[in-house]
């Protein structure tokens, strides 16, 4: 093949006008530990930080690269292009990782040009020169990128010389086309993505069910993803051979799960990827319609199990512990009735009295405190984990007879595998329903549709298509590979923003022929595959980006224009695609099964010629007639024009010479290589947000608006002025400096020095929340406690929200936000006219404010406008609002097929546990306004309240009195300005038994009312209501006295006089320092004096005598107490804690630490909310019908 030159010269290298520059990277743990650094490696200027970081971070060989490399002698391999091998002459000879993007482009290129030479695929050595340059070049500038597995492998026995022993692979050699095995791991490399392999009905022969789980591992090594339609498997109904029943369908997925999950956890490269399709008509189809279902709500009862269980054991620990009897007594639940409330509660939420036993046995035994392990909905957590089914994607086949059947509610018949008889008859519209409902509930099973995807078929005389990859884009017949790229479109726009049709031609004739190459020179993970992918050689060419070049233009996505631009496109490609596999088929010969399938391929490519001029009818063999290009809908008049008239050529070259390949394009969800081009979006997909966390260099990140907004308003004719007005309304000032509601001036008043606001400022501009920046690392820790009077358990909380504390409203918080750190979205903003908010919607709502998204039949129909020019399918989520229901659901699957899609992956907003919602059912300040106004509001309503939840609960035993001659304490205190004493009585183990209240200097009423208070609450203690029934009522309760409080060091403030007492005792009976404002700063004591100290009762004193001796409340509830000898040595009076492994950790003195909570601050940032399985970012973002995340670049997609 000739190969031109369109942007490099001959007499120069590719990289002479490309500026590069130095970067760093590192890869850190959750918790901030490093699990890779490199420095100072070479990358292209225009690359930003996260491209830089997955090439580095994933991309580059880390170890085996030599330093010094020399050239082989290859027999009719011109002397550049010899493979080279490590110099092992050299003194200085080192092997470390690759350290420079030229390397990786080189080495790629290298690798494609050498097999190229090898496979006769250039007229003459200058075209070979030629592809070599313009493919580095287009590397280097990002115009295109191939899947995963090319970077990972391609190559590294080319350029350096690295391989290893054979990993069980096979090739059909292109000179002899014999089928072989594979001698080498690297020589020849594994480039594809996408597989597709079957099943057989059988245990453990090649073929069958174990067979697979190691042809799958073989693939995830590489990075690659796999997908099998699972139906040959009988169902659990069918007979087997031997007698007795199939262990069934489902028993087996399971077990192919849990493999999956193993295998794609480990390894270096990015997570690999699978798909299970079971068609619609199989005996067990309703057990694998419901299987992710049921395995959510397992998820769903482990977690809130576990937070029952947790809430409920500790409850009963704090009952037996907290006790007013003597002895055994308050482990026996019938003489202690706090204890034997708490095991009603726990009987009532159905506790397992197994567990209520243990822990009651573990009390007598002296320990304080239980960590009963919870779990949570995080998808990479130990509850997903447990369950089966979280390790592919699950579709169901259905046919047009199915789909009929449903809309005319007709029976389906569900078939046994062993003898094609009726296992089953249901109701069509039944299962319809049932899978509506799955796919509603947890956004599984999708849908392929069979006969659409039957129609499309170039080879049908080789047999059907029965599965997918598992991002379902690549379709055709099992046992085949898939190798893929995808074009950057936004790199392809002239000035004024048109397509440039030729460069685009150009680049598409040019990987068109890199991955034929590349199915020449792969080594494929089994024989069958080999062999197939060798008679089809189907390709995988697709584009990214589209959704940012519609922006960048100004046209809606939702829009006929938009529309129209995506299949005029999508037609370009295809068809310079198929023309350029007629011209390799003019010089190789066509694909070796083309000539038992060249009607069934012709009948294809006229069908979409049809499309690409209009047809509205007349296609040949459909049962779906697809959506048509019109071609009136285009402003560039131009593309449609080249997009119609490339199918002539491609029809006519096809007649003449065949194809070289059965399939040549798809779209992808360029996942990790949309990031690697700083692609704004992926494959055919909307934007997710209009504002994005631009990553550092040096760490951090900062806000920039969508970079294809500012192209949007200008081609909207908006004015330089009104874009700095709009982008600043949507970003943020990054300063609180004029702010409305909160600023400078209001911040000075609350404490706040010229120091703090310098702190602050610089932080705020990073951040898309500004109570984010008000904590103690950013305005240090003794401000926060000595100025602004927080308290250290505030501060620890990490959902504390210190400006509320320091009294500024929601609604100035609200006004600040927006002003400091914008909206985030463009509704709302000045000049922006109503009409041309659609151009900036998105998959959903932007920003706090943001209502506005694109709807379910958006992205149906951009799919539509597609499909007709795609050799394969389209990776896409269907995104759906949370308030959508089951009905919706099957209406977007109908429309699908309706409109001649070939499959559809529905994701509604909360149809996973592990994602938050983008929106909460009820917001949490309404949900405590509501809280606010049910509660009881006066003292006496809230006296009623505890006198009702007592009467309910408690189980009444006689009155304990406290002894004649008690212990306890009087703190006096003076709560504005008024002074208060507070007397308390206690048991003998320490426990609160009864409270007097005096109030010095005031009215005989007032006086005489606090004390029968106290009195009837020391009845209550005395009678078994718990001190804490008290705590929850009368604190936070406000009447005057109230203010400051002077006199006591843990209480500075309270709301009333009960307030303060309230939260007296329970900071030292209940150790609920939540309730108090400082550190427990009490003075030093000692106990015992004179010649006898240190030597009560032998070193036989039990820790009850010296509670005896002392005073609980006084020494605030600590436990640490110690008998010192005359000597000022400690006596060892303590006894040994004992360790007992029950699956259940114990300790004496645990510590709770609140988590941040950053799930739903990455979904107001846009992402899904979950951390990322590979370096726990929380930027993950729906990619075609996976996840990608937007720091590391991993996917669970496999491309």
């Amino acid at each position: 093949m000739k190969i031109n030159r369109e942007f490099t010269k001959n007499t120069q290298s590719p990289y002479e006008n490309i500026k590069f520059k130095k970067a760093s990277t590192e890869i850190l743990n959750p918790d901030g530990s490093l699990v890779f650094k490199l420095e100072n490696f070479d990358v292209p200027e225009g690359w930003s930080q996260v491209a830089s970081d997955i090439l580095s971070q994933k991309y580059f060989r880390k170890a085996g690269v030599p330093s010094k490399v020399k050239r082989t002698d290859e027999r009719n391999i011109p002397s550049w292009l010899a493979p080279r091998v490590a110099d092992n002459e050299s003194e200085d000879l080192s092997f470390s990782s690759e350290k420079n993007s030229q390397q990786v482009f080189d080495r790629l290129a290298g690798a494609w040009t050498y097999w190229g030479w090898k496979g006769n695929y250039f007229s003459s050595e200058e075209d070979a020169k030629a592809f070599f340059d313009e493919v580095r070049y287009m590397l280097a500038m990002q115009m295109v990128a191939p899947n995963s597995p090319q970077w990972f492998n391609t190559g590294l026995h080319w350029a350096y010389g690295i391989d290893g022993p054979s990993q069980g692979h096979f090739y059909v050699d292109h000179e002899t086309s014999k089928l072989t095995r594979s001698s080498s791991s690297y020589e020849r490399p594994q480039p594809h993505a996408c597989f597709i392999q079957s099943i057989d009905d059988d245990l453990v022969n090649d073929g069958g069910i174990m067979d697979l789980w190691v042809r799958e591992a073989r693939l995830f090594k590489y990075g690659s993803g796999t997908g099998t339609n699972f139906s040959n498997l009988r169902g659990s109904t069918e007979g087997l051979s031997g007698g007795g029943k199939s262990s069934g369908l489902m028993s087996f997925l399971k077990i192919g799960d849990r493999a999956a999950g193993a295998i794609k956890s480990g390894g270096t490269t990015r997570r690999a990827a699978k798909m299970v399709v079971v068609d619609i008509d199989h005996p067990d189809i309703e057990e694998f319609i419901k299987w992710k279902v049921t395995e959510e709500q397992k998820v769903a009862a482990l977690v809130a199990g576990s937070k029952i269980c947790a809430k409920h054991l500790k409850k009963i620990m704090n009952a037996c512990h907290n006790c007013e009897a003597d002895g055994e007594s308050c482990f026996d639940p019938s003489k202690n009735p706090a204890l034997i409330r708490e095991i009603i509660e726990a009987r009532k939420n159905e506790v397992s009295e197994n567990y209520i036993q243990r822990v009651i046995h573990f009390s007598k035994q002296g320990y304080k405190t239980i960590e009963f392990e919870t779990y949570n909905t995080d998808w990479d957590s130990e509850a997903y984990v447990t369950v089966s089914g979280q390790n592919s994607n699950n579709s169901i086949r259905v046919t047009d007879d199915f789909i009929n059947a449903v809309i005319e509610d007709k029976d389906w018949n569900l078939v046994n595998r062993t003898d094609n008889s009726t296992n089953k008859t249901i109701k069509a519209k039944d299962l319809w329903d049932q899978v509506g409902y799955s796919a509603w509930a947890c956004a599984d099973p999708g849908i392929q549709f069979h006969t659409t995807i039957n129609d499309w078929h170039t080879c049908p005389e080789s047999g059907e298509i029965r599965a997918s990859n598992p991002c379902s884009e690549y379709m055709f017949l099992d046992n085949t590979a898939c190798n893929l790229a995808s074009l950057n479109l936004i790199t392809f726009m002239n000035e004024d923003k048109s397509l440039d049709t030729y460069l685009f031609k150009h680049a598409v004739r040019i990987w068109t022929l890199i991955l034929e190459i590349s199915v020449m020179m792969a080594q494929f993970p089994s024989k069958e595959i080999a062999k197939l992918s060798y008679e089809y050689r189907t390709l995988g060419l697709g584009y990214a980006n589209l959704g940012g070049y519609l922006m960048s233009k100004g046209i809606p996505y939702d829009s006929d224009e938009g529309r129209s631009n995506c299949a005029a496109i999508t037609s370009l490609m295809t068809g310079t695609s198929y023309a350029t596999s007629a011209e390799i088929a003019s010089k190789q010969g066509s694909f070796p099964g083309y000539q038992q399938n060249s009607k069934s391929m012709l009948r294809v490519i006229r069908n979409h010629r049809r499309a690409a001029y209009g047809y509205k009818d007349e296609y040949e063999e459909l049962h779906v007639n697809p959506v048509p290009f019109i071609a009136d809908d285009l402003r560039d008049t131009n593309l449609g024009i080249e997009a119609q008239k490339i199918w002539d050529e491609a029809y006519q070259q096809g007649q003449k010479y065949g194809y070289r390949n059965a399939q040549t394009t798809v779209i992808a969800p360029t996942g990790t290589i949309g990031l690697v081009m700083d692609c704004d979006t992926t494959g055919i997909e909307p934007d997710f947000a209009m504002v994005k966390f631009k990553k550092l260099a040096g760490g951090g990140y900062f806000k920039i608006i969508n970079r294809t907004v500012p192209d949007a308003l200008e081609q909207l004719q908006y004015t330089e002025s009104e874009v700095s007005e709009i982008i600043n309304y949507a970003v943020g000032h990054g300063t609180l400096k004029n702010a409305p509601g909160i600023n400078h001036e209001a911040l000075k008043e609350k404490g706040f020095t010229d120091v703090e606001l310098d702190l602050l400022e610089q932080n705020l501009k990073n951040v898309f929340d500004i109570r984010f920046s008000f904590n103690e690392f950013t305005l240090g820790r003794e401000f926060c406690l000595n100025k602004l009077n927080i308290n250290e358990v505030q501060l620890s909380d990490m959902n504390f929200n210190m400006l509320a504390a320091l009294g500024f409203s929601n609604e100035a918080i609200e006004e600040a936000n927006i002003f400091c750190c914008g909206t985030m979205t463009l509704e709302g903003s000045p000049h922006v006219q109503d009409t041309h908010l659609s151009v900036f919607d998105c998959a959903n709502p932007c920003g706090r404010i943001g209502k506005r998204y694109l709807s379910v039949e958006s992205h149906i129909r951009m799919m539509a406008a597609a499909q007709p020019f795609i050799s394969g399918a389209i990776s896409k989520t269907i995104n759906m609002p949370s308030e959508a229901n089951v009905e919706d659901c099957m209406e977007a699957y109908l429309l699908s097929w309706k409109l001649g899609t070939k499959a559809n992956a529905l994701y509604r907003d909360g149809s996973k546990l592990s994602q938050p919602l983008a929106s909460k059912l009820v917001e949490e300040d309404d949900l405590e306004e509501n809280i606010m106004v049910e509660a009881p509001s006066s003292p006496t309503e809230k006296t009623i309240a505890v006198a009702k939840e007592a009467a309910n609960s408690i189980v009444y035993g006689s009155r304990n009195k406290v002894p004649d001659r008690r212990k306890g304490y009087i703190q006096k205190a003076i709560v504005g300005g008024h002074k208060v004493y507070l007397h308390t009585g206690e048991y003998e183990d320490g426990s609160l038994g009864e409270i007097f209240i005096d109030m010095h200097k005031e009215g005989a009423f007032l006086r005489s009312l606090m004390n029968n208070f106290a009195i009837a609450i020391s009845i209550g203690l005395q009678y078994g209501v718990p001190l804490e029934e008290y705590v929850e009522a009368y604190t936070f309760t406000r009447f005057d006295p109230a203010g400051v409080v002077q006199g006591n060091n843990r209480i500075k403030n309270a709301t009333s006089i009960l307030d303060y007492v309230f939260r007296e005792l329970a900071v030292s009976y209940l150790g609920r320092n939540d309730l108090a404002h400082a550190d427990n700063t009490d003075v030093d004591f000692s106990l015992g004096t004179g010649a006898e100290e240190g030597t009560l009762k032998n070193n036989e004193i039990p820790w009850k005598l010296v509670k005896k001796m002392s005073s609980q409340g006084y020494l605030r509830g600590q436990e640490n107490l110690m008998v010192i000898n005359s000597d000022g040595s400690p006596a060892n009076y303590s006894s040994p804690e004992p360790e007992i492994n029950s699956g259940i950790t114990l300790s004496n003195n645990a510590t709770e630490q609140q988590p941040l909570n950053r799930s739903q601050a990455a979904k107001m940032m846009g992402y899904e909310g979950d951390a990322c399985p590979e370096c726990g970012s929380f930027t993950l973002v729906r990619n075609g019908t996976c996840l990608k995340c937007d720091t590391c670049g991993a996917t669970t997609g496999c491309s």
